[in-house]
């Protein structure tokens, strides 16, 4: 069944904030999975860890970008704000980095959407926009 999926940089501006993303590839290039999202070990790992530990969490798509169409690549926003003085927030640091800040799985990036570079989409919120676009794409 088809379903909306929000793009992280909406994410960012719909909670005012920035914004914890989640991303997941096999190629050491970082480029997508070959396989399909669903049965990607690493995202397994992380959404079953996130899921037992009581972390909300939803997909995603990455940042928004008006010359590219892509579907939807298994990437995750998790619902906590980026502080490190946060216990929450730093048992995901530690379940998924190093404490150099190395990722402990292979295949994903940990990643931060910034509020400041969200805005830079902020035209894309504008009532019509993507219907606008998809007009003329």
């Amino acid at each position: 069944m088809p379903r909306k999926i929000e793009y992280i940089d909406a994410i960012a501006r719909r909670k005012q904030r920035d914004v914890l993303l989640l991303t997941f590839f096999d190629d050491p290039s970082g480029d997508p999975s070959p396989h399909e999202w669903e049965e990607h070990p690493t995202r397994l790992a992380v959404v079953g860890w996130l899921d037992a530990h009581g972390y909300a969490w939803s997909p995603c798509g990455e940042v928004a970008n008006e010359r590219v169409m892509r579907s939807y690549r298994g990437s995750i926003y998790i619902d906590l704000p980026y502080c490190p003085d946060d216990a929450s927030y730093r048992a995901v640091e530690e379940f998924l980095e190093y404490p150099d800040g190395t990722l402990r799985m292979p295949h994903m990036r940990f990643l931060l959407e910034d509020l400041e570079s969200a805005q830079a989409n902020a035209h894309h919120d504008e009532p019509g926009f993507w219907e606008r676009w998809a007009e003329d794409f």
